[in-house]
């Protein structure tokens, strides 16, 4: 198996945990709980800022010393309402108790400056459309550069119509030369409707260093540290996607694939 190709270890628990160590990488963590009625998840932030999103199902969260509540009201993914999620800060912990079975992700990155901890959605989050044709997909954005309650953090949810495409026009982010381009490392963690399908993502380099092909399934993580990583959902099959960026600079810039950029330059008018 490629090793940016990552399935889930278990049916439930934790079931991704991918460390930047793990990735050989440098900002982005991410790991996965699925969890049934009743049990927990208890972890520290340690230096890291957390964005914790309630994918699916309802938990009782506490962290950095107060007590949430019960977060979560989506129970299919695939229902595209906005996610609750919860912003903590470094040199905190937390602590979720599953009220149903619930999926919940934990989005990571280096913290700075101890932003205080926050809500985030499901106000303020509105599902917006993107892209044209084929291309046309819609977004939920949890925390991308206009929101500045993180430091390194960039989360956003995508869904992917069957048929179509998404993170398309081919692009990269892997070079720290703003405002030309930014570097990001960028994990996915993949949900397909119904699960029993497929879609593609490939993660290319424009000299084709590196250029793989995968086949995820409902549930894989596929960690892209460099190069371009359009996704594509076959008919019939819905694509869910669940994005975290992190780098030197929280500023989203990134160059097109010279083979698609007639179609951003298309697109653009």
């Amino acid at each position: 198996m490629t090793r940016l190709l990552h399935r889930p270890t278990a049916d439930h628990g934790k079931v991704h945990d991918i460390t930047p160590q793990d990735a050989g990488w440098t900002y982005v963590g991410f790991s996965l709980y699925r969890l049934r009625a009743g049990e927990e998840a208890i972890e520290a932030t340690g230096d890291r800022e957390v964005i914790i999103v309630m994918v699916e199902g309802k938990a009782r969260l506490t962290g950095a010393d107060r007590d949430w509540g019960v977060l979560g009201d989506r129970m299919d993914v695939f229902e595209k309402t906005p996610p609750h999620c919860l912003y903590l800060p470094g040199g905190t912990d937390w602590r979720a108790v599953a009220v149903t079975d619930c999926t919940i992700a934990v989005c990571t990155a280096p913290g700075r400056s101890g932003h205080a901890a926050r809500r985030i959605g499901p106000e303020g989050i509105t599902l917006t459309e993107r892209g044209r044709g084929t291309n046309t997909r819609h977004i939920n954005n949890i925390a991308m550069e206009a929101e500045d309650y993180a430091d390194s953090l960039l989360v956003t949810e995508v869904f992917t119509p069957a048929g179509h495409w998404s993170s398309f026009p081919s692009h990269r982010h892997d070079e720290d030369d703003f405002p030309r381009i930014t570097l990001l490392e960028e994990t996915y963690y993949h949900r397909l409707n119904p699960a029993n399908g497929f879609a593609v993502q490939r993660v290319y380099t424009d000299d084709r260093s590196l250029d793989e092909t995968m086949a995820v399934s409902d549930g894989d993580v596929v960690c892209v540290p460099r190069g371009h990583h359009p996704c594509g959902a076959p008919y019939g099959f819905e694509l869910y996607y669940l994005n975290v960026m992190a780098g030197p600079l929280r500023k989203w810039r990134f160059i097109a694939a010279p083979e698609v950029e007639w179609i951003m330059d298309r697109d653009a008018t």
